[in-house]
């Protein structure tokens, strides 16, 4: 059975995933001045959503085993690939649909 921290860690790593898909929202458009480049509300929300996520992570650790954590944290690369597919249309290589290939696969060796 998954643990409550096992379950609070990868909202962490969604969490995140999202931050950073707001944070490269806010690249992609031009802004006036340097402040509202810094200060726009997909900077500010992104940010956020990292404290949070690092909330979320700091509560994690604190129940669970230290060697589940980077292990659960890998699964981010594959939330932004997809989250990069959806919201920017970005296409999945060959290359990087490998890479998801190979991070999936060590995290199924791992716990086996």
């Amino acid at each position: 059975m998954v643990s409550q921290f096992t379950l609070v860690m990868f909202l962490s790593v969604v969490v995140a995933s999202i931050s950073q898909v707001l944070l490269k929202k806010s690249t992609l458009k031009t802004y006036d001045t340097v402040v509202k480049e810094y200060l726009n509300p997909y900077v500010v929300s992104g940010y956020v959503l990292l404290f949070v996520s690092m909330l979320l992570t700091v509560y994690a650790y604190s129940g669970m085993d230290y060697k589940n954590g980077p292990i659960i944290e890998s699964m981010g690369n594959v939330i932004v690939l997809v989250l990069g597919y959806f919201v920017f249309g970005e296409r999945i290589s060959f290359r990087k649909l490998a890479g998801i290939v190979c991070i999936i696969a060590g995290i199924i060796i791992f716990h086996l």
